[in-house]
């Protein structure tokens, strides 16, 4: 592939209402992860049935996904406080093997 170096890495998607977004972030930040990235007013169906985004004045009662990609050494803190939350709210979490090409992008010293 024309000398391009891939490193193994892990993506993290949670689907979660918007209103805890804070916590989700607030986790991330914690663990250092070196990003993310947030898909505000989504839809889709799981198994309470069909939840469509309405866009009101806020984003709050709204479902969103954040991702975020990081070394596997960080899988192991996000998901132990995912945890929690998952104990007592709803949502969706994926995790999946990634190749990334710029290693430094995806993780903060």
């Amino acid at each position: 592939m024309g000398g391009l170096m891939f490193h193994p890495m892990k993506e993290i998607r949670m689907v979660v209402s918007g209103e805890d977004r804070p916590f989700v972030i607030n986790l991330l930040d914690k663990v250092k992860a070196g990003g993310y990235t947030i898909i505000s007013n989504i839809s889709g169906k799981g198994r309470h049935g069909f939840r469509e985004s309405h866009f009101m004045f806020n984003d709050t009662e709204n479902l969103l996904m954040i991702m975020t990609v990081v070394p596997a050494d960080k899988v192991e803190a996000i998901l132990a406080g995912l945890q929690t939350l998952f104990e007592r709210r709803s949502g969706v979490m994926l995790v999946s093997d990634v190749s990334v090409i710029r290693r430094e992008h995806f993780s903060t010293p």
